[in-house]
């Protein structure tokens, strides 16, 4: 019987944080690579669509691989690994690219990072999975540390098509949990990193040529406050570290944690972009982003207590992406990153 996630048991929570951590920390790069791509003159869009081409090609041959031949795998897990890279890579980039564009950065990323609510309240309205008291507790907790966090209180007025984008950046980041959530297709973590990403490339070499993404490329040397770097080192970072590890790690987390409290750890990524902007950039945080993170934590954990030990398991998909074929074997076991 196929099985989704969305609590996990006891044995698998510690290599699940551990995973979720490497996957928070790795996003959470990338916002200070691409910062120093952005300061050379690169526009957002050619640093997202080298980020996606260069993870997808480093991808490519371990996710066959990991096929190991069985080929129906891609078959039937078509929908997913196209819904994927169009809403949870695609979708949430671009989405979130557009609101900066008439929101502070800290506004939009603080409505993106409400995904956590879209996950809980998908879960309950759609499959019954009720969420506890602390998981509700612990969600105020970690809104009030993303605002601390972000320093967005105090700003001015918002324009209301950047909320809309950011919104939609959002669902992008609620669907990236849910999909990574449901192993019903049996598709290993790193197949289905790869065949997003694929597919991601492909919608934004698209919206690239239509002029939706304004895409520019400029080489040179990149410059952080310890180190300069090569323009080519940069991209490797940002496309194998953020982006091939970055999604690999998070399905493996996701499956292991389930949707619910993946998103609530994957929270993280704002505190590591805030630590490593602060090493990279020199964007120190005050004392106010520090109590903040301490709140995202302290949401995070609550959360955790909250969790019930015996693991509800359903018969529906977390996310309803049905296969192109119905399963004939059951879903092998996950592969870590």
């Amino acid at each position: 019987m196929a099985t989704l996630t969305h609590d996990a048991p006891a044995g698998r929570l510690t290599s699940g944080i551990g995973i979720a951590l490497v996957s928070a920390g790795s996003f959470g790069l990338s916002g200070s690579l691409a910062r120093g791509l952005l300061d050379l003159g690169w526009t957002a869009g050619a640093a997202t669509l080298a980020r996606v081409a260069i993870a997808a090609l480093a991808l490519l041959i371990p996710g066959l691989m990991a096929l190991r031949g069985d080929w129906s795998l891609l078959r039937r897990g078509a929908g997913t690994i196209v819904t994927y890279g169009l809403f949870a890579v695609v979708g949430a980039q671009l989405c979130y690219f557009m609101a900066v564009g008439t929101l502070d950065v800290s506004v939009a990323l603080l409505i993106e990072y409400l995904s956590p609510v879209v996950v809980v309240a998908w879960l309950w309205l759609r499959h019954g999975h009720r969420p506890a008291r602390a998981t509700f507790v612990g969600a105020g907790f970690a809104a009030v540390g993303l605002v601390l966090l972000l320093d967005v209180i105090g700003g001015g007025p918002l324009s209301t098509t950047g909320v809309a984008w950011a919104l939609g950046a959002m669902v992008g980041a609620a669907v990236y949990f849910l999909i990574s959530g449901d192993d019903r297709t049996g598709l290993p973590p790193i197949t289905l990193a790869a065949g997003g990403l694929a597919v991601a490339l492909v919608g934004l070499i698209v919206v690239a040529a239509l002029g939706i993404l304004p895409v520019t490329f400029v080489a040179g040397t990149v410059h952080f406050v310890p180190f300069d770097a090569p323009v080519w080192a940069v991209l490797a970072a940002l496309g194998v570290i953020t982006g091939g590890v970055s999604y690999v790690t998070g399905i493996a987390a996701t499956r292991r944690l389930g949707a619910r409290l993946a998103s609530f750890v994957g929270l993280f990524e704002v505190v590591a972009a805030t630590l490593l902007a602060w090493f990279l950039l020199g964007q120190t945080p005050g004392a106010t982003q520090f109590a903040g993170a301490a709140l995202v934590l302290l949401g995070v954990i609550v959360v955790k207590l909250g969790e019930k030990d015996d693991v509800a398991v359903a018969d529906a998909p977390v996310l309803a992406v049905p296969p192109t074929m119905p399963p004939t074997v059951e879903p092998p076991t996950v592969v870590a990153a």
